[in-house]
């Protein structure tokens, strides 16, 4: 999930005009909300053991309303940062009462009535293709990083375990976030040793573990809150873009509910606690427009 979060914001904040600063604010505030949206799933919603982080559905229409022609008069590149993350609060507000609605008023429930684990198959499987997508494509940017990584994830999760043989499951758990400090401190020794010294500018950004800016321009500690960005600001056209994202929001939630539950041992999911985890994706939502993260939520 730390992964998605700083992707989407990589991706939508400088579309939206924001520099390191604004990037390092707005992956500040997914964690938090995520935080906050996790804690009510899991005491009030599905009560399944999934984490409420980004999701890359929203990041469509953020793209669209970031590249809006109605942002050109700004000259100040963090006045149009706030002004296009306004109305995407607005959006994802509009959005997280649909979401709501489906879940609270039991529409979901009559449609989740018609699902069955073999239907869930393939929204699980189309869930984690999408990810390809949006991450595979930026690991030839870096092929002597990426390419490790990418073995690193795949030895530590699948062979590692049928070697050592522990039931607590360690490795399986936490293979990613292995690999993640084993090639960043791969990428620091390059890095400090001036491998790509004189290599080209984007190679540079996408290798050098010194150029994304991030900790040099995020606080020690900082509190997001409500409407940091400003008022939110509402438009008929976008909002009915965020919602149709919101909807497939919802059903990679419902797939990734019922795996949960599987994997959990659980009791199968009766319709209503699906309604009900969708209705609180629904109040997540609401705070994902609040607090503006620029993008909704989803079930990880």
């Amino acid at each position: 999930m730390l992964g998605t979060t700083v992707i989407i914001s990589s991706i939508i904040v400088p579309l939206m005009g924001g520099g390191h600063v604004e990037k390092a604010d707005v992956i500040n505030t997914v964690l938090f909300v995520a935080g906050i949206n996790t804690l009510l799933q899991t005491l009030f919603g599905s009560r399944l053991p999934v984490v409420i982080g980004g999701s890359y559905a929203f990041i469509i229409p953020t793209i669209s309303i970031a590249l809006s022609r109605r942002y050109s008069s700004f000259v100040d590149p963090h006045r149009r940062f706030k002004a296009s993350m306004r109305d995407v609060q607005g959006s994802l507000i509009v959005a997280s009462f649909f979401t709501m609605v489906v879940g609270f008023f039991g529409f979901w429930r009559i449609i989740s009535r018609f699902f069955s684990p073999l239907a869930a198959i393939p929204l699980v499987i189309l869930t984690g293709l999408g990810l390809y997508a949006q991450g595979f494509p930026q690991l030839a940017r870096c092929i002597e990083i990426g390419l490790p990584a990418l073995v690193a994830v795949v030895f530590l999760s699948q062979y590692v375990p049928h070697f050592l043989k522990s039931r607590r499951g360690i490795f399986e758990r936490f293979a990613i976030l292995f690999s993640v400090a084993i090639i960043w401190a791969f990428a620091e020794i390059l890095t400090a040793a001036g491998a790509y010294d004189n290599r080209a500018p984007q190679t540079q950004f996408s290798c050098r573990t010194d150029r994304s800016g991030l900790i040099s321009a995020a606080p020690w500690i900082r509190f997001p809150y409500p409407f940091q960005w400003g008022g939110p600001r509402f438009n008929a056209g976008d909002a009915v873009a965020v919602i149709a994202a919101s909807f497939v929001a919802i059903i990679e939630s419902t797939g990734t509910f019922i795996t949960a539950s599987r994997y959990a041992s659980a009791t199968p999911m009766p319709p209503s606690v699906l309604s009900r985890g969708v209705g609180w994706l629904g109040v997540g939502l609401l705070l994902d427009g609040l607090f503006g993260t620029g993008s909704g939520s989803t079930a990880s």
